[in-house]
């Protein structure tokens, strides 16, 4: 039996998400030179050897530090003494709308979404581990938000995987040792600028301190819980979706007494998924947003109509909700 080694932990991890490919595919792994996703590459690159997978190895330059493109540079050299032959940089410019973690996101997300088209790769993967989903469980509670936001990251989601989400922080440091891969520490992981960080730095610390240990696991664990739960009442509103049969209609109806049979939780996503269906762009919702469309059903006062991200129009007409 292997040994039970920092790396051998990543490759299991890989394991489980490799069991449904094939000989020929191709996968990308996105590599910032940090430990998690440096660990992830070098567990991925010793799992598909004998798979005959090919893996491209994919970093990202956000060009938002003076030194970007030499970290790239030096991430991409370790890659290639880790044994990676198959390795792309991909300089991108990040346009700073909604927060500059946001904004990157969504500007990695596009960059890796292009390369795994352009390779035709069938899975991308990411270095996400137990600390990141426990962090994104907390802010999502601080920022009030509902079942799906506090169910953290998926596991896989179309063609990301995250296989690390069950591997610590400290475990990824300890591979990438093992294996001698030398990783970088983003300065922007360090500045208290970032909720993020301060939730990592002061957050978290407090609370294994004043409650006791084993925090992240049970926010991981509740994110996993809080999933299922997010999952099925999807599924009961896409059903009752079905059954109205919205997408044809213009504008959209629906009958009240319909809605106010419904328990909240699968009212509000049906209200949230026939708002984006009249126009309103994706994620542009929150649960304010909500609050006066949900009133139009359930505290029928006589109030005017509700406007909406992208131009939509919310009112009550005739006992009908009315989205135009």
């Amino acid at each position: 039996m292997a040994e039970v080694t920092p790396l051998y932990q990543i490759r299991l991890a890989v394991r489980a998400e490799l069991s449904d490919l094939n000989a020929g595919d191709t996968v990308l792994v996105a590599v910032s030179g940090g430990a998690d996703s440096s660990a992830l590459a070098a567990g991925l690159l010793a799992e598909v050897k004998d798979k005959a997978i090919r893996p491209i190895a994919v970093i990202i330059d956000h060009a938002l530090q003076p030194n970007s493109a030499d970290v790239a540079m030096n991430t991409k050299a370790e890659l290639a003494k880790a044994g990676y032959t198959n390795i792309e940089i991909k300089r991108i410019k990040v346009e700073v709308t909604d927060g500059i973690e946001a904004s990157a996101r969504r500007a990695r997300y596009a960059a890796l979404n292009e390369i795994a088209e352009s390779t035709s790769a069938v899975a991308v993967f990411l270095g996400h581990t137990k600390d990141d989903q426990a962090e994104t469980v907390l802010l999502g509670l601080a920022r009030g938000s509902g079942t799906r936001s506090l169910s953290g990251m998926a596991e896989r989601i179309d063609k990301y995987r995250r296989p690390l989400l069950s591997v610590t922080r400290s475990q990824t440091e300890a591979a990438c040792k093992e294996v001698g891969i030398k990783y970088w520490n983003d300065p922007h992981n360090q500045s208290m600028e970032y909720a993020r960080v301060r939730v990592r730095e002061k957050v978290l610390p407090l609370m294994e301190a004043e409650i006791g240990p084993g925090i992240a696991d049970a926010l991981t664990r509740s994110a996993k819980i809080l999933r299922d739960d997010a999952d099925a009442l999807d599924q009961w509103a896409e059903e009752v979706l079905d059954e109205m049969d919205l997408i044809e209609m213009d504008p959209i109806e629906i009958d009240i007494e319909t809605l106010a049979s419904l328990p909240r939780a699968i009212r509000s996503r049906v209200i949230r998924k026939a708002i984006y269906l009249a126009g309103a762009p994706s994620g542009s919702l929150s649960a304010e947003h909500l609050e006066p469309v949900e009133a139009l059903v359930t505290a029928w006062k006589g109030q005017g109509a509700v406007s909406l991200p992208g131009s939509v129009t919310v009112a009550r007409i005739s006992g009908r909700l009315s989205l135009s």
